[in-house]
């Protein structure tokens, strides 16, 4: 189940041309949300706001609150325009639908369209969830670096409702400092701190009050439409729109149509009629009837394209009819310079509600046209949601299962959307598309019980005569559920499915899901992992790596490399395990996956390799980070793992009770499902390791002796346990093809030699001491395995010192003192990820000594900024304190 064509894996590719920005649909992102608003023709200049928005940039933050339609992109598109601001602004425009890593992918490709260069090391969100606070973090940081301050306009802020945007946003422009000046146009104040920024005079407001229409500007206005009104009518028109401009615009449009504009205003001023009933009454039924018609059937859709008007019509006139309104009013607007258009987003809302009152029933068979028409047209999201709201449950599930797009449940920027389009899905929904969604839904919940039931309908319906994409998905879903069952049996017979059905599918279906073929792999590793399978979980995660080239296939990258690292860890194999452990963290941190996706075990791994380095420092604080990454349901693999690392660091830290209740703190309730005899074994061989830290050879060998198992491991602890009990011989047997038989992993190879050596040196053979030690030494150097030799005893000190040409040879192993625990002398600490070129200077005034504030003013940024790129020094480094920190950095050659 190789990919035929993978991609490289790598942090980067040199000389790869960059690909163009898509969004995880393969779709380019939509550029209309890039581009500054087109000015009026018609415009009301407001010079006093322009004049604001520019001194507004002598600090951090410029809010344009104001309802719809008051003017607040239009002024800031004018500014824009004018040039007045003190570079060209990045212009974002600001989805309701966003959600956060959305907002924040669409935000870093503003600021990349825009000009703005930014660390390669900042990453881009790849799932809809959000992005991890090391990416802001970043971000603030490449942002703080510019040369002049970034502009950025974040239009119609008030559709990002998400606190994980607002709070994220908040976190970059205060961390930003000089870097960054941000323009919010919102129709409510921002869910931002304002009396922070207010409090500390760092905010420029333009407010309703400030955006509404003078008399003048009235007057203006209809001049420019050349209307003719008394002063008198000029009062009465803003006194009844309460200087609402897009109120007075559209009065303005209807009066030119009317035979008295004069009379209109007075008529106007004198009713109660609200400004729906006016849009209704002065701008839909100013219309032909034919027009009436395509607006309010279209107005179901986001976006119109005449094809789609046509469609939803049932006549052929929508691209003149479309053009025209765009041309002559302001309601309706070309999206850039492609044949979609786009609503003013209050009319568009005025008109479905008088679609409702006029057509009962015709809305949602209007969303099933839609949707109809947006599959043919290769909208497969918008297809999805259009089809969800006509309630057509059948034809939108349909479109995920025969585009193979099922995986974007799991993964993506559009998995949030999606999963909410079927959120009230009737559980009973007949068909096996709409049961295969709702099974993938749940597995997507970790509601196990719930995908198995849904699973059990899908079979209902599904043959074999069924089309192979629906089989496809089934067998897709009975791989993740067994994956989240822990059965290896069942996992293997779905991704046999699999493979076989993947053969059936045409090519360009699963050329635009590669994250199908991705997540299949990596989770049956992760179950051949479980299983102790670690030769066919090599081989399934290294297949994995290479299928995760695609967008949308980050999360089963990291997956697939964090796994392969324990892999290579339990083979002994620990450059390797780190290797792959720290290219997992950095996929990551640049694709923002959430803790509970992307953390747990790239610092597992990372723990346990520094436990063997006889790093204990960075291996607690590996570990501590990989306990706070645990998600709601972690693997078994890994809860076993964690109390295997844990009890043998806490041993290495001479805390026996600890060692031991780091196995004993599991009980059934970390295991929904049972345990494989190979997981049973590993937690054996750690409790007994745990019972001989507190010199209980006894109770490690009844341990032991109640599992079977052939495992050369086990073997190993058991020979350490009846070495510990004083019956020499009996641990020769055990040890009997450890030291040479073929397969065995190389560190159990060295311990069963130095367990040999010590055998030998309690009988006084020197020579055979002497040659055991040195083969133990031999196999141990290519992955320093240090701490083996630091737990077996002074016996080995001892050697060193009176062999000191054997301790030449083996150098990378410093002396050792009794009971020594911490890093090895001159061993470089492990480094999650390199700092930054500002992290870096932050660390050198923290070696001078400097407080944070002083750090502060010497590099020209906030204590807070400060403050934030002295947690992530801490995580890098492995350190909890700057001195320590510090000592690393030295260690390192960082300072």
């Amino acid at each position: 189940m190789r990919n035929p064509n993978p991609v490289p894996v790598g942090l980067e590719v040199p000389g790869r041309p960059e690909l163009p920005s898509l969004a995880p649909s393969g779709d380019p992102m939509l550029t209309v949300r890039f581009a500054v608003p087109a000015v009026p023709k018609l415009l009301v200049s407001r010079p006093e706001l322009l004049k604001r928005l520019t001194a507004g940039m002598g600090g951090p933050l410029t809010l344009v609150s104001g309802p719809a339609g008051a003017g607040k992109t239009v002024l800031a598109a004018h500014w824009a325009a004018e040039g007045l601001a003190p570079r060209p602004p990045v212009w974002l425009t600001v989805e309701p639908g966003d959600a956060p890593g959305a907002f924040w992918a669409y935000l870093l490709e503003a600021l990349h369209r825009g000009g703005v260069v930014l660390p390669a090391e900042v990453g881009r969100p790849t799932r809809a969830e959000g992005v991890s606070q090391s990416l802001l973090v970043r971000l603030a940081d490449g942002l703080s670096g510019q040369p002049e301050p970034v502009v950025l306009v974040l239009d119609r802020f008030d559709a990002a409702r998400a606190p994980a945007i607002t709070d994220g946003l908040d976190f970059v422009i205060r961390n930003a400092a000089e870097g960054l000046r941000t323009v919010l146009t919102s129709r409510t104040d921002a869910l931002l701190p304002l009396h922070r920024y207010r409090a500390a005079d760092e905010i420029t407001e333009i407010r309703q009050a400030d955006l509404q229409f003078t008399r003048a500007d009235a007057e203006t206005l209809l001049g420019k439409h050349r209307l003719e009104i008394s002063p008198e009518g000029i009062r009465l028109l803003v006194d009844r729109t309460e200087g609402w401009a897009a109120g007075v615009r559209l009065c303005a449009l209807a009066m030119q149509r009317s035979t008295d504009p004069e009379e209109f205003v007075r008529q106007f001023a004198a009713d109660r009629t609200t400004i729906a009933d006016y849009l209704l009454n002065e701008v839909l039924d100013a219309q032909p009837p034919a027009t009436q018609d395509l607006l309010l059937r279209a107005c179901v859709t986001d976006r119109i394209h005449p094809d789609l008007a046509d469609a939803l019509t049932g006549r052929d006139d929508a691209a003149q009819t479309l053009a025209g309104l765009a041309h002559s009013n302001t309601f309706l607007e070309q999206v850039d310079a492609t044949a979609w258009y786009r609503l003013h987003p209050l009319f568009a809302e005025v008109l479905r509600a008088h679609l409702r009152q006029r057509c009962p029933g015709l809305e949602p068979r209007l969303h099933g046209r839609a949707a109809r028409w947006l599959a043919r047209a290769g909208q497969l999201t918008e297809a999805v949601t259009q089809a969800a709201a006509a309630g057509d449950w059948e034809f939108a599930a349909g479109q995920l299962i025969d585009n193979v797009a099922i995986g974007r449940l799991f993964t993506g920027l559009e998995t949030d959307q999606l999963g909410g389009a079927f959120a009230d899905m009737p559980a009973d929904t007949k068909g096996a598309a709409p049961a295969l969604v709702g099974a993938a839904r749940r597995l997507a919940d970790q509601d196990l019980p719930g995908c198995e039931a849904g699973l059990r309908r899908a079979d209902l319906y599904l043959t074999d005569s069924s089309g192979p994409q629906a089989r496809l998905c089934r067998a897709f879903l009975g791989v993740l559920a067994g994956r989240l069952a822990g059965d290896l049996e069942a996992t293997e017979r779905a991704a046999a499915d699999a493979d076989d059905l993947l053969e059936r599918i045409p090519p360009r279906l699963l050329a635009g899901h590669p994250e199908i073929r991705a997540l299949i792999l990596a989770a049956l590793g992760s179950v051949e992992l479980g299983a102790g399978r670690l030769d066919r979980a090599e081989s399934a995660l290294t297949a994995a790596v290479e299928a995760s080239g695609g967008q949308g296939t980050e999360a089963s990258l990291c997956d697939a490399l964090g796994s392969l690292a324990l892999v290579e860890l339990l083979g002994g194999r620990l450059r390797q395990a780190t290797e792959h452990a720290r290219a997992s963290l950095a996929v990551a941190e640049r694709s923002a996956l959430p803790p509970e996706r992307r953390a747990r075990v790239g610092h597992l791994v990372l723990a346990g390799v520094s436990v063997e380095h006889d790093d204990l420092p960075a291996a607690r604080s590996h570990l501590d980070l990989a306990t706070l990454a645990a998600g709601p349901r972690p693997e078994p693999v890994a809860v076993v793992e964690a109390a295997v690392i844990g009890a043998r660091l806490a041993a290495a830290e001479g805390d026996g009770e600890g060692a031991l209740a780091a196995v004993h703190a599991l009980g059934p309730a970390a295991f929904p499902s049972r345990l494989s005899a190979w997981a049973l074994d590993e937690l054996a061989v750690a409790e007994a390791s745990a019972y001989l830290a507190r010199a209980d050879a006894a109770a490690a060998l009844v341990v032991l002796d109640a599992v079977a198992s052939d495992r050369p491991e086990h073997a190993l602890a058991r020979a350490r346990a009846l070495l510990a009990a004083g019956r020499g011989d009996d641990a020769v047997e055990s040890l009997a093809g450890l030291s040479d038989e073929a397969g065995v992993p190389r560190s159990v190879r060295a311990q069963a030699c130095l367990l040999r050596a010590q055998i030998a040196a309690s009988d006084g053979a020197s020579e055979e001491t002497r040659r055991r030690l040195g083969q133990a030494l031999a196999l141990a150097r290519p992955e320093e395995l240090r701490r083996m030799f630091a737990e077996s005893g002074p016996w080995v000190v001892r050697i060193l010192r009176q062999e000191p040409q054997l301790a030449r040879l083996h150098s990378w192993l410093p002396s050792l003192a009794p009971g020594r625990a911490g890093s090895a002398a001159g061993e470089r600490p492990a480094v999650v990820e390199a700092l930054s070129e500002r992290e870096t200077e932050v660390l050198r005034k923290a070696a001078q000594l400097l407080s944070t504030e002083e750090i502060a003013a010497e590099l020209y940024v906030s204590a807070n900024t400060v403050k934030t790129h002295l947690k992530s020094i801490y995580r890098k480094l492995s350190a909890t304190r700057r001195s320590e920190a510090v000592h690393r950095a030295q260690d390192l050659g960082i300072l």
